[in-house]
């Protein structure tokens, strides 16, 4: 494709969805870009598996938030459909599974879920379910317009009239349990509605009230699912850079991020062979906390980065099935008795849970292209405890999670109870008998071969005192020329918000060169002028009756007081 010649060039530190997204951005906005990814495939943990006509998402496996999807193919100049990608809805959302062999539906229709919350919580119940959606709507809103879209580069971000205003509104000092049980009375049904904060790789008894957002963009805009596997988000968008001019090299891992000799600039980046490679700007789409501790000098900051809290690892098995499974549905929720034991052994003694609570994928029921024919794919991600230091690890109880023997014990274990569970709950007969194929993947697996610190699948936690401001900067505080991108970064994890963050940090490059932003005219494309009928009108803000029944009030208190008067 021909194109001006850049006059900057940017070197882009991994492949994963915020490195590839950042990459088509700037070569639209004319950098020369160039990605180094160490592994021999995109998309970093947004990658797929596969076993002899069996496929798997090796880790998301539902797209939520598709208007930030959207968004980056729009601003690149294209589409989704245009891009090849049919998404495809999932319905129900869930099955969630209970120890007493019930289950709950969760569900877009509003008629099923009226059913649903009914069947626990009475009428009355589905109106507070309503409410629930009402603080959850705007907590999706706020957060799109407020946080998703804007960058905190220091304290004085937050103090932005139009975010403080709506600060509170946003619930951060509640935990998404507590915000639950004012709407929802029964344990099931908080249950019900506080187990998404697995997504954040929190527990519902710590994490901020403001994510019941995503059980609002799950029950309003729906579970979504990419024919032929997530990866092929990554894939697009990959396509679309190489179009713009984008390289890349795969198996290609750097040792270090080359600086200027002031310390202050970065130049570039050597590469694990020795060579340099220097640029204009660096964005690092790696692991924050790896990069900030393996391939940038030792600081304070970089120390104190390891000590921040971070989200849960898993162990997560993929299973390749020689026969359809036909109790389960494409997304399933197995929640443990003991709840908040649960994750309590997650997050505070960082093991696996005695009885853990689970996520159970099978695309195959969706996607049909993910297995054989008349067979089935499934994927379960276990949530347990990150990796420990040896320091950390003295005095807990459990298995030591630095010997591969031990965690050859609790794959073990988790493969166990997820057979007794799933077969107990749905009636699914012989699931290990069933199996022809395994492949795993365990809190080391998930250190050693994508660099994330201690195994965290998610990064940084998602507390209160680790986001917006408080949470590693999009640009290098003291490094000009060094910006980062990624679940750990601003603002935040998963795909959808990774892509919002990646527009972020592609806008802040593009503000230091004091280069214009190409898609800022993207928006508009295509729409119309508003017709008269859909004009949104304000008043009247009273009918008519409304009208004459304060005008009647009126007469009589006027005359009420003029009849006093007079007597």
């Amino acid at each position: 494709m021909n194109r001006k010649p850049a006059s900057k060039t940017a070197i882009v530190v991994g492949a994963g969805a915020g490195g590839v997204a950042t990459a088509a951005r700037l070569a639209k906005a004319g950098f020369d870009v160039t990605v180094f990814e160490k592994n021999d495939f995109t998309g970093g943990r947004c990658s797929l598996l596969h076993h002899e006509g069996y496929r798997f998402d090796q880790g998301p496996s539902l797209l939520l938030l598709p208007g930030l999807f959207k968004e980056t193919f729009n601003d690149l100049g294209t589409s989704l459909e245009a891009e090849g990608i049919q998404l495809m809805k999932c319905e129900p959302n869930y099955n969630i599974w209970f120890d007493d062999g019930e289950s709950f539906e969760l569900s877009t229709d509003v008629a099923r879920m009226k059913l649903e919350v009914e069947k626990w919580e009475g009428k009355d119940g589905f109106e507070r379910y309503l409410a629930f959606l009402q603080e959850a709507h705007r907590h999706y809103e706020i957060s799109v317009a407020q946080v998703l879209k804007k960058n905190f580069t220091s304290l004085l971000s937050m103090t932005r009239p139009a975010f403080l205003r709506h600060l509170f509104p946003l619930h951060p000092f509640e935990s998404i349990y507590s915000r639950a049980s004012k709407y929802f009375w029964t344990e099931r049904l908080r249950r019900v509605f506080t187990f998404g904060s697995m997504y954040m790789g929190m527990s519902p008894f710590d994490a901020p009230g403001t994510y019941s957002l995503l059980q609002y963009t799950e029950l309003a805009e729906g579970v979504w699912y990419p024919q032929g596997g997530f990866h092929k988000i990554v894939a697009a968008l990959v396509k679309i850079g190489e179009r713009l001019g984008v390289n890349y090299h795969l198996s290609t891992p750097i040792s270090s991020v080359k600086l200027d000799s002031t310390g202050k600039r970065a130049t570039g980046v050597t590469l694990q062979n020795g060579e340099t490679i220097s640029a204009d700007v660096v964005i690092i789409n790696a692991d924050l906390v790896y990069a900030y501790t393996n391939l940038l000098p030792q600081t304070s900051y970089s120390r104190s980065l390891q000590k921040r809290s971070t989200s849960c690892s898993s162990i997560s098995f993929y299973w390749a099935m020689d026969r359809k499974i036909p109790e389960l549905t494409t997304h399933n929720i197995f929640l443990a008795e003991h709840y908040r034991e649960s994750f309590d052994d997650i997050f505070k003694q960082q093991r696996i849970p005695k009885e853990p609570s689970f996520y159970l994928n099978v695309p195959s029921r969706t996607d049909p292209t993910a297995a054989p024919e008349g067979k089935d794919t499934i994927a379960v991600l276990v949530p347990v405890g990150h990796l420990l230091d040896e320091n950390q690890g003295i005095g807990r109880k459990g298995l030591d999670v630095h010997s591969k023997q031990d965690w050859d014990a609790m794959v073990s274990r988790a493969r166990q109870t997820v057979f007794a569970t799933v077969e107990a709950r749905t009636g699914a007969r012989d699931l290990q008998g069933a199996l022809v194929k395994e492949l795993v993947n365990t809190p080391q697996s998930w250190h050693d071969v994508f660099n994330l610190d201690k195994g965290a699948i998610l990064g940084l936690s998602h507390s209160f005192f680790n986001v917006l401001c408080f949470r590693p900067k999009t640009k290098h505080a003291s490094i000009a020329g060094l910006h980062f991108v990624g679940a750990s970064a601003h603002p935040g994890t998963g795909v959808p918000i990774v892509l919002a963050g990646a527009k972020l940090t592609s806008e802040q490059v593009l503000e230091s060169f004091g280069m214009a932003k190409p898609w800022d005219g993207e928006g508009g494309k295509g729409k119309k002028g508003v017709r008269e009928i859909d004009r949104v009108h304000t008043l009247p803000l009273l009918s008519n009756v409304h009208i004459a029944v304060l005008v009647l009030m009126f007469a009589i208190v006027i005359y009420a007081y003029r009849w006093n008067f007079e007597i």
